[in-house]
């Protein structure tokens, strides 16, 4: 009789998360030193934006990548021009799907890539961008782009209007096709202020959701544009964008002009950094009151046990079923045996859960949970959570 063949695991956990392992990242956790100020003793043009993250990164060479997404016509190929073209001294390389002739890009060199030219041409701009166009594959663009590592500081990636960020937020934040210094820096949603509720609207195969759901869903920051064509609608417009992700940052734009330090190098995808305990304090209780996309929160007093804390995370992520989906959930929880919060931080089918900062005298130690998704039920969810926790 052949052997089963091994079964992949439910949920993917993108670091251990055991008992075990956290004891001992907690006992061999390094202390947080000041800045040496060497970056007040040079001059360097991207200071302004980078400079201030510079201290905190783990990796100097580590290279941020954005994300920019948005519906038909919300702006997002104004957003990209902005930041090709606009004087911010910023070194930023730019990936697109094709140049178009709004962009106002010459065609210059061709790259063949290896096997074929999957990277088609590639401009240096006056203000310190990289441009490049992308045939096929996005992987291979960012592989060959960190050949001119030297040249940029930032990668930004712009998808189709159609595109679900999803798969490609996945693939970007574990990082094991890329095998390069790169993260997943946050996934910027352009939103158009005056057609955004026709466009939710639209209609979509029985269970389908349309992107305009998604691009909010997964977005860590909406630019909603146009915002002056729209002034009496803004609140309800927000309330919207709100009812489907309630953690996301909504900035405001016309003709997408903004100050880039609202959509670069957020650090979204830093799971010690960018979970917001005071906002999901703020979401407890929070619920969807239709069958569509929309947040859930849910909270239990108790200390939590790890290892069924990832069992419940591999039956949600995985084994809801096609009419319930989860998109994306960040969280605080009070563990069992530890005398920190331990945030968690969830793209899909993977998940992170990692040590952050003590829990003070007067912190009331509960667990608190954002979930972002299709057809969530609150009180499912919490009955389900509550089994995670030590009787």
């Amino acid at each position: 009789m052949m052997e089963e063949e091994e079964l992949p695991p439910l949920a993917v956990p993108i670091s251990e998360s055991s008992s075990e392992s956290l004891k001992q990242s907690d006992e061999e956790e390094s202390p947080v030193h000041a800045s040496s100020g060497r970056e007040e003793a040079k001059e360097d043009r991207r200071s302004w934006l980078f400079g201030s993250a510079a201290g905190l990164r783990d990796e100097e060479d580590t290279v941020g990548i954005t994300m920019i997404t948005g519906y038909l016509g919300a702006g997002k190929t104004t957003l990209v021009n902005f930041i090709l073209h606009e004087h911010h001294g910023a070194r930023i390389a730019v990936i697109l799907n094709e140049f178009g002739d709004e962009l106002g890009i010459e065609k210059a060199m061709v790259n063949d890539g290896a096997g074929g030219s999957l990277v088609e041409e590639w401009v240096e701009l006056a203000n310190g961008c990289v441009c490049c166009s992308v045939k096929h594959s996005f992987l291979q663009a960012i592989e060959q782009l960190l050949q001119r590592r030297e040249k940029f500081d930032h990668i930004l990636l712009e998808t189709t209007g159609l595109a679900n960020p999803g798969p490609v937020a996945a693939v970007l934040w574990v990082d094991d096709q890329l095998e390069s210094p790169v993260r997943l820096d946050s996934i910027i949603t352009v939103v158009d202020a005056r057609n955004i509720k026709q466009q939710l609207a639209d209609t979509r195969e029985a269970g389908s959701v349309n992107e305009a759901y998604l691009q909010i869903a997964f977005a860590d920051v909406v630019v909603l544009n146009k915002v002056d064509l729209v002034p009496g609608e803004l609140a309800d417009v927000e309330a919207q964008i709100h009812k489907i992700n309630a953690l996301v940052k909504i900035v405001h734009s016309v003709r997408c002009q903004l100050n880039l330090k609202d959509i670069l190098d957020r650090r979204s995808f830093d799971v010690q950094r960018s979970v917001d305990i005071e906002a999901l304090l703020q979401l407890d209780g929070h619920n969807v009151h239709d069958r569509s996309v929309g947040t859930v929160s849910i909270s239990a007093t108790g200390a939590a046990d790890l290892s069924k804390v990832d069992d419940w995370l591999g039956e949600l992520l995985w084994e809801t079923g096609k009419d319930v989906e989860v998109y994306r959930m960040k969280g605080v929880f009070h563990v069992y045996g530890s005398d920190k919060m331990h945030m968690l931080q969830a793209v899909r089918e993977l998940y992170e859960i990692l040590p952050s900062q003590p829990w003070q005298p007067e912190d009331k130690r509960v667990n608190r949970i954002v979930v972002i998704g299709k057809n969530l039920n609150r009180e499912s969810l919490l009955a389900s959570f509550r089994t995670c926790l030590v009787s």
